[in-house]
């Protein structure tokens, strides 16, 4: 009966996106439309926070792994979380970018999302099963279709990838009454979507204005290692390479800046101290030299390893101490000051 519930839940949404599509494209701007520029910012640094609605491996026991298949179920402690961190945000005059795996949206409350959609959160579409957007073969896409292949039988990986794009699309629209604010790749990739041009043609046709899709290599530990002053200076040096851009076809990267949580938590096995020290310094960095910073993290991730919030109160708490020289932004605001800086002469 689940089986059949959720293929009906599948079947309707992609319905409605094959509707209305067109019609939101034609009707309205998508709601990742860039936000107007403000010249006061210009001169500022950008913090923005973010968190991925999403379940994450080896969390909340390293043994975890069933994540891998569901990373849409989010569980009551992640909601929680992202709940309180929005809340502790909004206190400091911010708010956060949050990204939406949709298959959260077949849960039978969605209560928690619209609550965070109304006190002004921005929410973006990170696709409806957490597929990787570049994958070439049906096997790499997601983990749950290597255990349910019925699921995309019969399909391209392009058609399976840009039918989970509108699936997210759709329920979205359908469950919570608001459109997407950006799109952000399942994983960050070194180069973006540079070398992937037709999936940057499918999401300006879908509507979207920005992408959050770079993540830059950078130095991490052995695991369980403390990091060295070289491994947290080459971290800090990558925020150069994580700055917004426009493609040659007009879309704005925003990459997302490190070092993750997943970085440092999983690959690294860090103690939250050590990741305090790392996120320190690439926010001072970022405001020292009017940089735009976009702090990746996951609540299921996150919630185990800080559970009282210290990160996120460390970035609120420098940006306030900073005054004018920075602010609590989200990704569409640091898309705006790339797009107006591509367009401003030299």
């Amino acid at each position: 009966m689940m089986h059949r519930l959720e293929s009906l839940t599948r079947r309707r949404c992609f319905q409605v996106a094959a509707a209305s599509s067109v019609a939101w494209w034609c009707r309205a701007p998508h709601a990742s439309a860039l936000q107007p520029t403000d010249k006061s910012t210009a001169n500022k640094a950008l913090v923005c926070i973010t968190l991925d609605l999403e379940m994450s491996r080896n969390f909340p026991t390293w043994e975890t792994t069933h994540w891998d298949y569901e990373k849409g179920n989010l569980d009551q402690a992640a909601k929680q979380y992202a709940l309180e961190a929005a809340r502790r945000v909004a206190a400091a005059g911010g708010h956060i970018h949050f990204f939406v795996v949709g298959r959260v949206l077949e849960q039978a409350s969605v209560d928690w999302l619209r609550e965070l959609a109304a006190a002004g959160h921005p929410l973006g579409n990170h696709t409806y099963d957490h597929v990787n957007v570049t994958a070439a073969r049906l096997e790499d896409i997601q983990f749950r279709f290597q255990r349910a292949p019925w699921l995309v039988a019969g399909q391209t990986p392009t058609e399976v990838i840009r039918q989970n794009v509108r699936l997210c699309d759709a329920a979205m629209q359908e469950r919570l009454l608001v459109k997407p604010n950006g799109f952000r790749t399942p994983g960050g990739f070194a180069s973006g979507l540079k070398d992937h041009p037709e999936v940057r043609e499918f999401l300006r046709q879908q509507g979207y204005s920005w992408v959050s899709s770079l993540y830059p290599p950078h130095p991490n530990t052995t695991a369980g290692q403390r990091p060295s002053k070289a491994v947290l200076d080459g971290i800090v040096r990558e925020l150069d390479q994580a700055q917004p851009f426009v493609y040659p076809d007009g879309l704005i990267e925003v990459p997302m800046s490190p070092i993750s949580d997943i970085g440092a938590f999983r690959n690294g096995r860090w103690q939250l101290p050590w990741y305090l020290e790392a996120i320190e310094r690439c926010v001072q960095r970022t405001i020292e030299h009017q940089m735009v910073f976009d702090f990746l993290a996951h609540p299921s991730c996150l919630g185990i390893v800080d559970p009282h919030f210290e990160t996120i109160d460390l970035i609120c708490n420098m940006v306030r101490r900073a005054g004018e020289r920075a602010q609590l932004a989200t990704l569409d605001m640091a898309a705006a000051r790339a797009r107006h800086a591509s367009a401003t002469p030299p």
